[in-house]
């Protein structure tokens, strides 16, 4: 079984990659060359400032009395420059949105297995093509764009990672610091002659990113005081900055200035998906080359966006975020990044016609070339009469619209030039997509085919071990057919030719080779397939479609529930009466009422609000003391259930309440210090880490009688997830477990009503004597109903604690008892734990029903399994790169998140047989005393 789960672990790895190969790989190819448009430029210098996490409608939106938290902004877009939304995409995340601004492209989702802190594939920018780039702000910003840039001419003056606390003090503290340093910057450049030159030289760049904004908005949400008052201190020291600016170069009118976010938030501080309030960020120009407030009596997007910011009669210019770098590029002079892919928005500029027409041009050039060693690097990789080109960019045509808009120019058509450029740039960008995407269906039939034949597989071996389906079938392995093991072989090898000659990256060779061994495995068990047809043929036609039909309405419950969390109330209120239906409310009338009861309970957690609820600390507290509660009601009835108590268990259950009552403690302490903006307490973060680790190692003091051993692992996760909780879903997992203990009840009387076994104590069941005992029962149809209920229960233990099946489903208050400093895999490792806590509390709760209904050791998960891939597999086809970036962004992350439990499913199975079976002593012999 051991190794049936290490090749489980290593197909589901390939499928959950697959996603990323097939519709995340890098855009990004080289030896293209510069691009630069033939004219003076309009400005000398680029002063970028980006308000990381910035919504737009936070800095555009006005009070009730009228007035902008943003003066000086909003007096910017209605008296000197033009202003707009600027559209991010997903990940919205910060590295991402940067190199969106800054080279132009949107950056592949590789990037987040490095933190978006390192560069996955080197790429040009503004920086790199600038004479010079002075920056300031954080270091994971801007580090990046100085690996890969040629020559040393991008200077970084960057503040300590230490300083990203989300608790210590106000943020705002971080963009305070980047003004005063670029003001202390250019005093010392006064009285430094060299610096003082490079400052005055042509094409220069003043990159300040501030993040206070952002770490305010995590800390405290985006509609706090403090972010609103973060708005504020940016719109001062921007204004600072401009007058500063203006003073050092004598009002030269050479400056340009531009203000934008490289994400926005949601309403819960988190971001990365593709909900407006993160895709929506704002855009302020102002400056030389750009053009001045143009009022318009209707506006081309008119929204109500516009009316709430009292913005109707302003024009309004949207942009996508990569247009940004070609027009600073365009404003400075320098070089179009070789991998943008953005548009120029030529209405942002005050310049001659000519100027507008020969940026766009120049535009066009860049982009086309992109096409072109796209088209070449393809064509070169594919066999010739396979390969099928872009039909709507043909060598022809791109020459013919290219004579045209020089044409134009010539013949000072300049709209013209530029309507045409822009149709150019569109069929590029649609040939570049192309290309990108040229082997997605290839890559994707190939997934299928090695997720049906998984699954297939899988199913066999259930059908075959644990089944009476193929009871005349011998179990052992028959010797593999000569000629259908040789012709599985010749087909791999065609497979691995094929790719060979078209030097695939090695990565498809696992795609594509997958399904060999799979479908080589599954026909394998042909006779068991054939057995399996000749049962079904068998059964009343009614019974099997009907059979059918119940387990496809399971299946898209379940996958309905990532989208509606209410479906799982509905479920859950089914499961309600599921005793009326199944007459065991006549003969155990307390455990259904207990049954009744903790559904309906549980059935109220998915209809609570998502993350981004308000913090109650009153609900953590409760849901302590209910623990402390708990653990002493265990106590007393295991010293009455027992003659003899063991002294280690009592010390056991002992140091369970100091953790419940240490946790309570240290959250109480912690949320009170970070309103005092004290930051965490070292003795509260001692206290935390050292809860979480002893919480995995208590239970196994315990003894390893089922209901001790259960009750001991609920009592000891409780603490960490005290700590790691903010509000009602602090109760989830009580209720939860009354759920998974009334669940095993129910399951001995479901079989026991069957007349297969007798129904046993759960305080006399012993985990760690369970050995495999398929020789006494095999596998009923009823046995797929406890394999749904698992499957069912672990959507609930997701979607139960205020989650949305989204990568923005976090909310970073939960990890402050740990730690405030930013650090991203740190922080994703704990929320991910408190996620995975239910989950581990119902995979104990299913090794117990695997017990106590005297099933194989495996025969449930492996039922489990299938359902979980189906589901899998039916996400797989939702997935989508096209709509709004809230569908596409949706999409992704229901397929990540059903993989992932797929793939924990195999360590979560792992680690509760751990939990359950495995005993420590704290010393070599027990000692039991009457009490």
């Amino acid at each position: 079984m051991l190794l049936f789960l290490i090749v489980a672990l290593l197909v589901h790895s390939v499928f959950f990659s697959s996603i990323f190969d097939i519709y995340f790989t890098s855009p990004l190819v080289h030896g293209m060359t510069p691009q630069f448009t033939p004219l003076p430029p309009p400005a000398r210098r680029l002063v970028l400032f980006v308000a990381d996490g910035l919504r737009a409608d936070a800095l555009f939106e006005v009070d009730e009395d009228g007035h902008s938290r943003a003066p000086y902004i909003r007096n910017i877009i209605m008296h000197e420059g033009s202003w707009g939304v600027s559209h991010t995409r997903v990940p919205t995340e910060s590295r991402p949105g940067h190199v969106a601004l800054i080279a132009g492209f949107y950056e592949d989702v590789s990037a987040v297995a490095k933190g978006w802190k390192e560069n996955p594939v080197e790429f040009d920018s503004l920086f790199n093509e600038s004479k010079y780039t002075w920056s300031w702000g954080s270091p994971d910003i801007l580090n990046m764009f100085i690996k890969g840039a040629s020559g040393d001419h991008i200077y970084t003056h960057t503040y300590g990672a230490e300083s990203e606390d989300f608790g210590a003090h106000d943020a705002a503290k971080l963009d305070t610091w980047v003004f005063d340093n670029v003001k202390e910057f250019f005093d010392d450049a006064r009285k430094n002659q060299s610096l003082f030159s490079k400052l005055h030289e042509e094409k220069i760049v003043f990159f300040l990113h501030l993040l206070g904004i952002d770490t305010n908005g995590h800390a405290h949400r985006p509609y706090s005081r403090e972010y609103k008052d973060n708005i504020k201190k940016v719109d001062d020291g921007v204004k600072e900055i401009v007058s500063l600016m203006k003073r050092f170069y004598g009002d030269d009118g050479k400056t340009t200035f531009i203000l934008t976010s490289d994400h926005g938030m949601t309403d819960w501080g988190s971001h990365g998906a593709g909900h407006p309030s993160e895709t929506m960020t704002p855009l302020v120009t102002w400056g030389a080359g750009i053009k001045s407030p143009q009022k318009v009596s209707a506006q081309q997007l008119d929204d109500a966006y516009l009316k709430e910011w009292k913005l109707e009669t302003w024009q309004r210019l949207d942009v996508n975020q990569a247009d940004v770098a070609p027009l600073m590029a365009s404003l400075i002079g320098v070089p179009f990044p070789l991998n943008s892919v953005g548009t120029l928005p030529v209405a942002y500029l005050n310049t001659t016609d000519l100027f507008k027409a020969e940026s766009m041009f120049t535009n066009a050039v860049q982009i086309l070339q992109q096409f072109k060693v796209k088209m070449a690097q393809k064509k070169e990789v594919t066999l010739s009469f396979l390969f099928t080109p872009f039909k709507s960019l043909s060598d022809s045509k791109q020459l013919s619209l290219l004579r045209k808009a020089r044409s134009y120019i010539k013949e000072r058509k300049y709209d013209e030039a530029v309507s045409l450029c822009k149709e150019l740039i569109g069929l590029a960008l649609e040939g570049l997509s192309y290309y990108h995407t040229y082997d997605r269906f290839f890559l994707g039939l190939n997934v299928v085919l090695g997720f049906v034949g998984w699954i297939s597989y899988v199913s066999l071996l259930i059908i075959k071990y644990y089944s009476d389906l193929t009871r005349n079938v011998g179990k052992e392995v028959k010797k593999p057919s000569c000629l259908r093991l040789c012709g599985f072989v010749a087909i791999g090898l065609s497979v691995a030719f094929f790719l060979l000659i078209q030097a695939s990256p090695w990565t498809y060779y696992v795609y594509c080779l997958l399904p060999v061994p799979m479908w080589c495995a599954v026909l394998r068990e042909s006779h068991v397939i054939q057995a399996l047809i000749k049962s079904l043929l068998a059964f009343p036609l009614r019974h099997s479609v009907s059979s059918v039909l119940v387990f496809i309405l399971g299946i898209e419950t379940l996958v309905l529930s990532f989208f509606y969390r209410s479906t799982l109330t509905a479920g859950l209120i089914a499961f309600a009466g599921w005793p009326v239906f199944t007459q065991l409310w006549t003969r155990a009338k307390i455990t259904s009422l207990s049954w009744t009861f903790f559904s309906l309970l549980t059935a109220v957690f998915p209809l609570m609000p998502v993350v981004g609820r308000k913090p109650d600390l009153s609900l953590v507290i409760g849901a302590g003391l209910l623990v402390l509660l708990l653990s002493i009601f265990v106590t007393i009835f295991l010293i009455r259930s027992q003659d003899h108590f063991i002294s280690e268990d009592l010390l056991v259950h002992l140091l369970q309440m100091l953790s419940v009552v240490l946790s309570m403690l240290v959250v109480y302490s912690t949320h009170h210090s970070l309103l005092r903006k004290e930051g965490l307490p070292l003795l509260n973060q001692v206290l935390s880490w050292t809860v979480l680790a002893s919480s995995l190692v208590v239970p196994l003091l315990s003894p390893s009688l089922l209901f001790q051993r259960l009750s001991s692992i609920l009592l000891s996760l409780m603490p960490t997830y005290l700590l790691l909780s903010t509000g009602y879903e602090a109760l989830f997992p009580l209720v939860l477990s009354g759920l998974m203990f009334v669940w095993i009840l129910m399951e001995q009387e479901t079989l026991q009503q069957s007349g297969v076994a007798c129904k046993q104590k759960l305080t006399s069941i012993d985990f760690s004597f369970h050995m495999d005992i398929s020789q006494f029962r095999q596998l009923f149809l009823d046995d797929i109903r406890r394999a749904f209920f698992l499957v069912f229960f672990l959507v609930t233990a997701f979607f139960g604690t205020g989650n949305i099946a989204s990568i923005n489903s976090f909310d970073l208050a939960s990890v402050y008892c740990f730690l405030t400093v930013f650090s991203p895999f740190m922080m994703g490792a704990l929320m991910m734990w408190k996620i995975l806590i239910p989950f581990v509390l119902v995979m104990c709760a299913f090794e117990a029903v695997q017990l106590t209904t005297q099933l194989p050791s495996r025969s449930l998960f492996l039922i489990v399994l299938v359902i979980s891939d189906i589901m899998a597999l039916h996400f797989f086809f939702l997935v989508k790169d096209y709509g709004s970036w809230l569908d596409i962004g949706t999409s992704i992350s229901h397929y990540v998140i059903v993989m992932s439990m797929t793939m924990f499913l195999v360590f979560l199975n792992g680690l509760a047989q751990l939990l359950t079976t495995k005993e420590l002593r704290l010393s070599g012999k027990r000692k039991s005393h009457a009490l």
